[in-house]
């Protein structure tokens, strides 16, 4: 197995500070690209996810396809100025699908070194392959980053038990673990039953981000979790949304926050949002998200993130709005729709 030096570190303090101990899997990553920033001094610190914002960060790419990392650094300090609450990379935002592993080292290299210790960053590891979820892992882990962003495998629809197995056997390298559940992406569904599962057998496993657009998850999954008598464990599961339109109520019903990509373009608002519904004060909340429920719906008039680059790119923050084939630049005929969107949502 080859593991670096900074994953070996990273692995012992995680298994220090959750005093549990697993066995290792045996993976064969590829040899990636020497870290740019080997010299961040908190580079094996994990700094928890929290309730609240996470943006699903979009990677900005030059007019001929190369990462454009001074427009990424930009849009980095864009929501660290916003008060960010978290930042996930290389999602489907990202466009990790269409990245090589080289590619991914750069992002996660820049992100590191721009704001590790100040924001959270959720990396996306999901594919179909359990292989190469952990090759991405050990990447993520030996990069810095505080914890991963896992897919239920696409278009191949395991059952419910190889799901839970799928997971959990991924949690034992020692990165905490967000679940992804994207029906609509994916053609299959894991149940809160079996999130509790998978609960009950990693405790690595921290949270699930809900992409199904029914706020009555937050319900199912909490009961779930008292069935499980979770609280005697002092264990609660981050439960985020990844729906835009329903995230305020998704919160206000009991979640913890919000996985989004309105964020990309409202970062500041989405924060607020975000605080008012932890705080169960649905008059502010609402009030903000009046403004943003144009955005919540247009960003996603073509596939994401083509609207969400776009509209960076008006709004001045990245240099172009490419977006790797078979992505495509945003349709001419939205140009109004998305520029008017911005202008309700105080972007522009």
């Amino acid at each position: 197995m080859f593991i670096t030096k900074s994953s070996i570190l990273f692995t012992f303090c995680t298994l220090i500070v959750n005093t549990h101990v697993f066995a290792p899997i045996s993976i064969n990553p590829t040899t990636t690209s020497t870290s740019l920033y080997a010299e961040v001094s908190n580079k094996n610190e994990i700094n928890p996810l929290t309730p609240g914002s996470i943006c699903a960060l979009v990677t900005p790419f030059l007019p001929n396809g190369d990462i454009d990392v001074p427009s990424l650094k930009s849009i980095l300090q864009y929501h660290v100025q916003a008060k960010t609450d978290g930042l996930c990379v290389l999602g489907t935002t990202g466009e990790a699908s269409l990245m090589t592993m080289k590619e991914r080292q750069l992002v996660l290299d820049t992100v590191v070194s721009e704001v590790k210790g100040i924001i959270p960053i959720l990396v996306g590891t999901g594919s179909i392959n359990p292989n190469d979820v952990k090759e991405m892992t050990m990447q993520a882990i030996d990069c810095g980053c505080d914890a991963n962003l896992i897919v239920t495998p696409p278009y191949i629809k395991p059952p419910q038990r190889g799901l839970i197995q799928h997971f959990v056997s991924c949690a034992e390298l020692g990165l905490p673990v967000v679940i992804y559940n994207v029906p609509g992406r994916t053609g299959v569904d894991l149940t809160p039953e079996s999130i509790g599962k998978c609960m009950l057998e990693s405790e690595y496993i921290i949270g699930v981000k809900e992409a199904t657009g029914e706020v009555s998850r937050v319900k199912a999954i909490r009961d779930v979790e008292k069935s499980l008598n979770m609280e005697d464990k002092n264990r609660s599961l981050l439960l985020y949304s990844g729906d835009d339109s329903t995230e305020a109520e998704f919160v206000l019903q009991g979640g913890d926050g919000c996985i989004s990509v309105t964020a990309n373009v409202a970062p500041s608002k989405m924060a607020q949002m975000m605080k008012y519904a932890l705080d169960g004060n649905r008059e502010e909340a609402m009030k903000i998200n009046d403004t943003l429920v144009p955005i919540h719906s247009n960003i996603f008039v073509e596939s994401n993130p083509i609207p969400a680059k776009w509209a960076l790119k008006k709004m001045g923050k990245i240099e172009s709005a490419f977006c790797r084939p078979p992505l495509m630049e945003l349709d001419e005929e939205h140009y109004s729709l998305i520029e008017e969107s911005l202008k309700s949502g105080g972007c522009l």
